[in-house]
């Protein structure tokens, strides 16, 4: 089979170029999608009746589902295909043969680069599938059984020795994927769901988007922030993107670039903050959009992202969530048509408004010297929404991500590092005895050898180092190092510590960090 790459890409160069593009408005200039079809993919795909073409019209997928599938066919049949056509046949395919929202709920982590999420799905999925990528990958694509069957067959066509490898040479792999497998997803990831349809009929015009955006977010390493995001039309779906924050500790949070609608709600953005380049990648539904923005090159750095647009009513976030019985502090609430006194809950009082406006209001709040530990609802008016947690002491600490995978890299070569980002989880029990989330809190950090192997190897000295005050951990240079045994690489297997303060008491929480080797193979859906 031919694996000939348009222009002489690479695989990871082609896989670079096809996020760029899906983050990308495409050209008007562009063949429509049905010439593209017809004289592009018709040569392979046969056309059948209502237009259809045999494959193609027999699935659904996000935009980046849509875009592996092209880029396959690049990779693995020798499609010649430009970068705006690719760009056209995207949109229409998204647009046409896409996800509803709730068809993407729970497995948006994987479109979201949450690439250390610990996934649930039932053994079978995740042995059968899961072992190999992702089983959201599996959850984000919709087909018949005989198009599932057909995924099968290409897969063993593929790879034919993924009989022999673990979790497939201890079982009739093949048989149970066929007999058994292929059932279990035409049932749970039909084709036909009434879902989709009504979202075809439902879905607002794109227009609606257009205006101001009162957002906030949350960066590992960095700290909560809240700004403004202006969006403007600027052709067929596509937008202007202006952003003006600023986060907690006074840095700025600026920047502007370009967006993409799919779907009705699927928002893809490339925005340059202060320099920096960075995806979004939101589901805007109505006057609320959420999701994450991250870093192009490193998509380990990302923030959490929630918005509701100006003129709506919506209150978005507290800032900093929590409050120290028989203490005061300055917390700001962050939203869309905030009007009127907030109200904390019981043994919490409104000491000062410092400032109000439509999208954010800081006052000073005090908190009883008596006030039960626990979760209060905050509210503005008529408004309800995120929570204010009310604590005496902290009970535990915890480290989030639990369980992450940092990777050597650069060290000569291309392949850049992947950093290790953490946070420091304060948890409380409250009255009835109940852990409650108390919120993020600043931590002292360091890095410990998991195992007796580990501290053999001395993998603390070698495979990177910890940002004290940051929870950030930048990996070792990728290659053999001559200073390890057997001048093996920097990876190594890592106990990840925080250490936080409560009124002169240190309390600990651990987290499991593998450090391993570089990530060659990155497409858009892990």
């Amino acid at each position: 089979m031919k694996r000939k790459l348009r222009s002489g890409l690479s695989a990871s160069l082609l896989a670079v170029a096809t996020c760029i593009a899906l983050h990308s408005p495409y050209s008007l200039a562009a063949r429509d999608a049905q010439t593209i079809l017809k004289e592009t993919c018709q040569g392979c795909h046969t056309p059948e009746a209502d237009n259809a073409l045999s494959r193609i019209s027999h699935q659904r997928k996000t935009p980046e589902g849509w875009l592996m599938s092209i880029a396959r066919m690049q990779t693995m049949h020798g499609l010649q295909i430009s970068d705006d056509d690719r760009r056209t046949l995207v949109k229409y395919l998204a647009d046409t043969q896409g996800l509803a929202p709730s068809e993407t709920d729970g497995v948006r982590y994987a479109l979201e680069r949450r690439l250390n999420t610990v996934e649930k799905f039932d053994d079978q999925t995740s042995q059968m599938c899961g072992r190999c990528h992702s089983g959201a990958r599996v959850a984000l694509q919709r087909r018949p059984a005989q198009e599932w069957e057909r995924l099968v067959n290409f897969h063993l066509g593929q790879w034919p020795s993924l009989e022999y490898q673990a979790l497939a040479r201890d079982r009739d792999w093949f048989d149970l994927a066929r007999k058994e497998m292929v059932p279990l997803l035409a049932k749970r990831y039909p084709l036909d769901n009434p879902a989709w349809k009504k979202w075809l009929t439902t879905a607002p015009k794109a227009e609606a988007l257009v205006g101001d955006w009162s957002f906030s977010g949350h960066l590992p390493g960095k700290g909560e922030l809240a700004g403004i995001m202006s969006v403007t039309a600027d052709g067929n779906d596509t937008f202007k993107v202006s952003v003006k924050g600023q986060y907690a500790d006074g840095s700025p949070f600026n920047g502007d670039g370009s967006a993409i609608l799919y779907t009705g709600y699927e928002w893809r953005g490339n925005v340059t903050i202060d320099g920096v380049t960075m995806r979004q990648v939101f589901a805007a539904q109505g006057n609320a959009m959420q999701g994450r923005m991250f870093e192009a090159e490193h998509d380990e750095r990302g923030l959490d992202f929630v918005a509701a647009r100006q003129g709506s009513n919506r209150l978005l976030a507290v800032q900093p969530g929590y409050l120290k019985a028989g203490s005061e502090n300055e917390v700001t609430l962050i939203g869309s048509g905030l009007s009127g006194k907030p109200n904390f809950g019981k043994g919490v009082e409104v000491v000062e408004v410092l400032e109000q406006s439509p999208e954010r209001i800081r006052v000073r709040l005090k908190a009883a010297a008596n006030a039960q530990p626990g979760v209060r609802a905050v509210t503005v008016g008529t408004l309800k929404g995120p929570s204010l947690s009310v604590y005496s002491k902290i009970d535990a600490v915890k480290v989030v991500p639990e369980f992450s995978v940092a990777r050597i890299g650069e060290g000569g070569g291309s392949t850049p590092k992947v950093q290790g980002r953490f946070d420091a989880e304060a948890w409380g029990k409250g009255a009835d005895g109940k852990p409650y989330r108390i919120g993020v809190f600043p931590a002292q950090w360091k890095v410990e050898a998991f195992d007796d192997r580990a501290r053999e190897d001395e993998d603390v000295k070698f495979a990177g180092t910890m940002q004290a005050d940051a929870g950030v951990f930048t990996p070792g240079d990728a290659g053999p190092n001559p200073q390890r045994k057997m001048s093996t690489n920097n990876a190594g297997n890592l106990k990840v510590i925080a250490a936080v303060d409560d009124a002169g008491k240190s309390l600990t929480g651990e987290g499991h960090m593998i450090v391993t080797v570089q990530r060659w193979n990155n497409p858009p859906i892990p």
